[in-house]
């Protein structure tokens, strides 16, 4: 076969439907992770509409291509390619997604977010992949699912019993030792309780530094972030603190 042929194999008839099958499959994929992800975006998030358009746009591409080993390089593939496991796609571009997702999560101390985010990329992965191997109705229902539980389901948190908890610093001033058993009593009296396995200790310079997280004892317990805030600061043996809302 001369190279002219080998050449114009890639632009036949098949050859050109299929390859405008795929790229209907991509741009089904695009819509909907952009879909997905103009609900990070809006709400400020670290990955936005580019991010999930383009993990769910590429994980289609990596499984649709399983399923026409026939038309891989201009139709020669399927007489030399091995047979292709679709599963064994679907596992790279999984495995891929992990390492996406671990580089939206970030944690500082007790505090840590990006964990839904990652989530929802993974979920956009998946709408990708229903999309590659031809599940559409599958990949929409699944991307509206998507936006309804990140859209609503913390309104539903809302209304659900919950317990609020602030991650807490105290560094204390030199040679002033904090009592455990006091520091219990003084998070009861204002509403909270000490996460059990949250109390960490450190010191240098001769100041002790403790960190936990507080527990409110219920939904509508605990004193205000701000409250807390100006009650440390009158407090003679704090030098210094940090509170923040403990979340995901």
């Amino acid at each position: 076969m001369s190279l002219n042929e080998m050449m114009s194999a890639y632009w036949s008839g098949p050859e050109l439907a299929t390859n405008g099958l795929i790229l209907l499959n991509l741009v089904g994929a695009l819509l909907l992770g952009l879909m997905v992800g103009y609900e990070r975006a809006y709400h400020g998030r670290a990955a936005g509409m580019r991010t999930y358009g383009l993990v769910c746009m590429a994980s289609a591409a990596l499984t649709i291509i399983g399923g026409y080993p026939d038309f891989w390089f201009g139709g020669h593939g399927g007489a030399f390619a091995p047979v292709t496991d679709p599963t064994r796609i679907i596992q790279g571009v999984v495995t891929g997604i992990g390492f996406l997702g671990a580089g939206v999560i970030m944690r500082e101390g007790f505090i840590i977010s990006g964990l839904t985010t990652a989530a929802s990329i993974w979920s956009s992965s998946a709408i990708g992949i229903l999309v590659g191997v031809g599940f559409y109705m599958a990949a929409i229902g699944l991307a509206v699912l998507s936006m309804g539980v990140m859209i609503f389901l913390s309104k539903v948190e809302k209304v659900l019993p919950t317990r609020h908890a602030v991650a807490i610093m105290m560094r204390f001033k030199p040679n002033f030792v904090p009592h455990e058993e006091a520091l219990r009593e003084i998070a009861l009296a204002r509403g909270y309780e000490i996460a059990g396995g949250s109390l960490t200790i450190g010191s240098e310079a001769g100041k002790q530094e403790w960190r936990f997280v507080a527990l409110a004892m219920s939904k509508r317990s605990g004193s205000s972030l701000s409250a807390l805030a100006s009650e440390l600061s009158a407090f003679d043996g704090i030098d210094s603190f940090q509170l923040s809302h403990a979340r995901n």
